[in-house]
Parts: structure tokens; C-alpha cells; sequence
């Protein structure tokens, strides 16, 4: 039993430690104002659509475009991450968004990452506007798109209603996902 103690207080700590440091890091995933945080978004898809030219291909197709240029997360045991996001009609900034997800089990470490949305049809933007928001895996089908995958899209066979690419994965976690973010409409 005394040894469960000292083993408690350590994860206790540590658990803290790294809620300390993801609070700082999500004041830092938030734009300062709407204007920065339209220019980042345009910046970040512009990248994407560079290094990406399927993004690109879909971009084009897409009825409006949801971009996060900054998500923070970190975690040590329970983790959370931040980050603020313009959805897009055209080039044309319409609304604003945050993302915010929160895990827990085996995971230590930060990292910061981007993604983007795109939304295909009518009925993937009316959800997202009907209902403030969106939660990947409920609601319009949102199909994560890696690299391997962007390989065989092509105009003629994108049928679902979203289509997600995360870029720009910088830190120390392992592994990246959006998995369960809750999208929210925010005001700006």
C-alpha cells in the first residue's frame, strides 16, 4: 500500500504538470483577432493545396471549406487539444469554428497539427451550420484522408460528404487523429 501512494502522487503531478502546459498552449492556438486568424487559415490551405494537389482537385469541388491552421494537443494520460478554425465559401470567410478534443489512456507528450475540412454538399454544410457544429465521427460522413488514400481520389469517386487532410504535424506524440473532435461555431 505504501508504494501505491508515492506512485499515485507521481501520476498526480504529472498529470497536472502537463495540464499546466496544455492550458499555455491553447492560449497560444488561439488568434489573436479574426483577421489573423483568416490569414493564417488562408496560408495554411494554400500550403496544403502545394503539397497536396488531390487537396487541391477536392478543394475545388467542395461546396465550403472548414480550415484549422493550428490545433495544440498534449497529454499524459488525459490529454486535450485546442484550436480555432474559418469556414469558407469560396475565398470568402463566412464563419468561425474551434475544435476541441479530449482523450485519455496510454499517451504522453504535445504536438501541433492542422487540418482541414471539406465540405461536398449542401447537406454537409446545412448540418455543420444547422447545428453550430459537428463531431467527427457523428452526424455527415468524414472520411480522414492520408496520403495513401489521396493517391487513388479522384473527382469521379468522391461520394462522401466530407473529406478531412491533416497537415503539418510537428511534436512528441505519437500518432495524430480528429477522431472525436467537436467542431463548434464560435463567435468572432
Amino acid at each position: 500500500m505504501s508504494k501505491i501512494r508515492p506512485l499515485a502522487l507521481a501520476l498526480f503531478m504529472a498529470t497536472a504538470s502537463v495540464s499546466a502546459v496544455t492550458a499555455g498552449m491553447v492560449t497560444q492556438a488561439s488568434a489573436a483577432t479574426a483577421e489573423d486568424l483568416n490569414k493564417d487559415s488562408l496560408q495554411a490551405l494554400q500550403n496544403l493545396y502545394k503539397t497536396n494537389p488531390t487537396a487541391k482537385v477536392i478543394g475545388e469541388k467542395a461546396q465550403a471549406v472548414l480550415v484549422f491552421p493550428n490545433i495544440v494537443k498534449a497529454g499524459l494520460v488525459f490529454g486535450g487539444g485546442y484550436g480555432e478554425g474559418v469556414l469558407f465559401k469560396g475565398k470568402k470567410p463566412v464563419d468561425y469554428y474551434n475544435s476541441v478534443t479530449a482523450s485519455w489512456g496510454l499517451q504522453a507528450g504535445a504536438q501541433s497539427y492542422g487540418y482541414v475540412v471539406f465540405l461536398m454538399n449542401a447537406k454537409a454544410v446545412d448540418y455543420l451550420v444547422k447545428s453550430k457544429g459537428l463531431e467527427i465521427g457523428v452526424g455527415p460522413t468524414v472520411v480522414v484522408v492520408n496520403e495513401g488514400a489521396a493517391k487513388n481520389l479522384s473527382t469521379s469517386t468522391l461520394k462522401d460528404d466530407a473529406y478531412a487532410f491533416i497537415f503539418g504535424q510537428q511534436g512528441l506524440m505519437a500518432g495524430v487523429s480528429i477522431g472525436g473532435s467537436k467542431i463548434t461555431h464560435i463567435k468572432r
